[in-house]
């Protein structure tokens, strides 16, 4: 068989039981070793099982339970609360001040816990019912809650870059150095779009009147809230930043300031231990698994020889290396729309890094793209993940159609900042390159 033919038949089979709505890493796993097994033979497992081996070995992998953890137990502790009285008193004055201060507290959260749904579930059910009930548009409310949820993908810690680092290759403190100036390149993007906006429509997101500022001495006061996660942001970048850890040991230290926050709030409770380790586990275990697939994947796809077909392929694509660039970008945007980032991720790195490579490109500084592309797939339907995490929690008065419609102005913005890291690379690149 033809290795058009093949490759053909090999994405065939993954994309059909994917439709079938079969889970990603036993569809992965099972069709790559099918395979692997008619083209090489049974000894093609013993390299699937060197590659694992090699991965299981890795002292990053570490840091997954303990990142996931950590978010667990941050989830719990109320501090998304009293970050939100603080920003509901220092900025509630201004036109949009509420989504200002509430795309604040997301880039905090992402600062501490390194997944998308926190700060989307804790936002949705503090911030929305405020936001609402004083006035705003609800397709400001929610898309200022659906964009700022995704960054705890691309500000560090982030799971999904320590995942792109262990299929890449790439170094953990390197990619994590390399999201922190494009996450405030898209926060301060998003907060002009917000106070143009809000300046060019100010019935969107009106002021609170003055009684419900606060006075000087409760703004003070509430400025305690930011102390805690500050702690632990400084625990866990501060310490890679400065050398003084691993990513995994700073990982740890993060677990550590996740405790003391639950005891200074007084949750530090066996049920809520409890339930965040089971709920680790789980992630962890489902984690373990789609590895396992992406070695299995990796090596079929390999063997069969289609990594030659697809760059052949990709340099048919006009416009040079930047028109591959781009329409690997599009690839990618497109699949997250449909498939979930840990699936694009061991889908299509094989694929793509190579040809990275060999054009010359920053792989940290493609993995940022990457990212970025991944945290748009959070936010756009039909299966973005955090469209489904708010209908769980807002009013039954707000609907699907009413989540799809809020996001529409916020990719724009998140896109225009690819554009903008695509044309200045430096803004990613030039941390990892100080620090590194």
């Amino acid at each position: 068989m033809s290795i058009e033919a093949l490759t053909l038949l090999f994405f065939g089979s993954l994309l059909f039981f994917l439709l079938l709505g079969l889970p990603l890493a036993f569809v992965l796993g099972g069709v790559s070793v099918v395979f692997l097994y008619f083209t090489w033979g049974f000894d093609s497992f013993y390299m699937v099982a060197s590659q694992i081996w090699g991965t299981m070995e890795s002292f990053t992998l570490v840091a997954i339970p303990l990142f996931v953890f950590m978010a667990m137990i941050l989830e719990r502790t109320g501090v998304a609360r009293d970050l939100y009285r603080m920003m509901h008193l220092w900025c509630g004055g201004l036109r949009g001040g509420l989504a200002l201060g509430t795309l604040g507290i997301c880039a905090v959260f992402a600062a501490m816990v390194g997944i998308s749904g926190a700060a989307v579930v804790a936002m949705g059910t503090i911030a929305l019912p405020s936001m609402l009930e004083r006035g705003y548009d609800k397709s400001m409310a929610l898309g200022v809650i659906n964009t700022g949820g995704g960054w705890g993908i691309l500000i560090p810690p982030s799971i999904l870059m320590i995942l792109y680092a262990l299929i890449t290759g790439v170094s953990v403190g390197k990619m994590f150095a390399a999201g922190i100036m494009p996450g405030v390149l898209l926060m301060v993007l998003t907060a002009i779009y917000i106070i143009v906006r809000c300046h060019l429509q100010p019935e969107l997101a009106p002021a609170l009147p003055k009684e419900d500022r606060g006075t000087w001495p409760e703004k003070f006061r509430a400025l305690r809230a930011v102390l805690l996660p500050i702690g632990v942001v400084v625990m866990v970048l501060g310490s890679i930043i400065g050398g003084i850890t691993t990513p995994t040991e700073a990982a740890a230290m993060g677990v550590l300031g996740a405790l003391i926050s639950a005891a200074v709030y007084r949750q530090f409770k066996w049920s809520i231990l409890k339930e965040a380790a089971i709920r680790t586990f789980k992630l962890t275990g489902m984690i373990m698994w789609i590895l396992f697939a992406a070695h299995a994947f990796s090596a079929a796809y390999q063997s069969m020889g289609a990594q030659e077909l697809i760059e052949g392929l990709m340099n048919m694509v006009p416009g040079g290396p930047w028109g591959i660039i781009i329409a690997m970008m599009v690839i990618v945007f497109l699949l997250a729309m449909v498939l979930d980032p840990v699936g694009i991720m061991l889908i299509t790195l094989p694929v793509f890094m190579p040809i990275v490579e060999s054009l010359g490109f920053d792989p940290i500084w493609f993995g940022i793209l990457f990212v970025i592309n991944m945290e748009i797939g959070y936010m756009t339907p039909p299966f973005g993940f955090n469209l489904f995490y708010l209908k769980g929690i807002v009013p039954p008065s707000i609907t699907m159609k009413d989540i799809y419609k809020s996001i529409i102005p916020f990719v724009i913005v998140e896109i225009i900042g690819i554009i903008l890291i695509m044309i200045f690379p430096e803004i990613a690149t030039w941390l990892p390159d100080l620090f590194f």
